[in-house]
């Protein structure tokens, strides 16, 4: 690793874990696709999950209050099977397919985000299952469990402050799911430490202004600032 590839990795690292303590989610969507053309997808799956596992352990205290258990137990157990599938996936697939379906998962859920789509109510356990094992395998391929789950909640209709405490319910065993994944498939490899090492300050910092901010930005404004750039990442991988 050369020191501006270094530098990159710690700004895309206080940058993502801003942006998830202002809205509650998309350290991993801003930062997988950032840090894959910085140093590649092998090291940055496994980066973001480790780093992931230390955001989301912060943000949960905060939003601890307002986490349905039950509901995100479902999910959880749902994502563990979905898992061990992504981390396959890429370490195994030809990571020209992994990053088009990356690009895929971003500009989607992009557009989505920007629309005005009224989803339908979901009720049954078999969209929690079928959603949540959906984003087991996003997760572990990609880090970006997060679309299938945030569709769930907007289709359950989540009030704003349960939404952040079930997101940050949720990403936290995900990611230490992922994490003990990459170490069972030995992807985390001494430069991934040396990633880890210099992105924990930058995060740490971006956790801190971001709650400072979440009080004084329009939170929407800033949502849809977030999704219009997840667009432009997500085809700036395939182009």
């Amino acid at each position: 690793m050369n020191p501006t590839q270094l530098v990159l990795v710690a700004l895309i690292a206080f940058a993502a874990a801003f942006i998830q303590s202002v809205v509650g989610f998309g350290s991993a969507l801003l930062g997988m696709p950032l840090l894959v053309a910085v140093v590649g997808i092998q090291i940055a799956s496994p980066l973001v999950a480790m780093l992931g596992v230390v955001l989301e352990m912060v943000l949960i205290l905060r939003y601890r209050e307002h986490l349905h258990v039950g509901i995100v137990g479902k999910l959880v157990a749902a994502a563990a099977l979905g898992i061990p599938l992504g981390i396959y996936a890429v370490k195994n697939v030809d990571q020209r397919i992994v990053l088009g379906i990356l690009a895929v998962v971003l500009v989607s859920y992009g557009v989505y985000g920007l629309s005005k789509f009224s989803l339908p109510t979901l009720e049954g356990n078999g969209w929690t299952y079928g959603l949540g094992f959906i984003a087991g395998i996003l997760g572990g391929a990609y880090n970006t469990a997060g679309p299938p789950v945030i569709i769930y909640g907007h289709a359950r209709r989540w009030p704003a402050t349960e939404f952040k405490g079930n997101l940050q319910g949720f990403f936290l065993p995900v990611s230490i799911f992922v994490v003990i994944g990459h170490f069972l498939a030995r992807t985390v490899t001494p430069v991934v430490w040396q990633c880890v090492a210099i992105s924990v300050l930058p995060m740490f910092l971006g956790i801190l202004l971001g709650g400072l901010a979440e009080r004084r930005i329009d939170a929407e404004r800033f949502r849809k600032l977030v999704l219009v750039l997840l667009i432009v990442l997500g085809a700036s991988l395939v182009l």
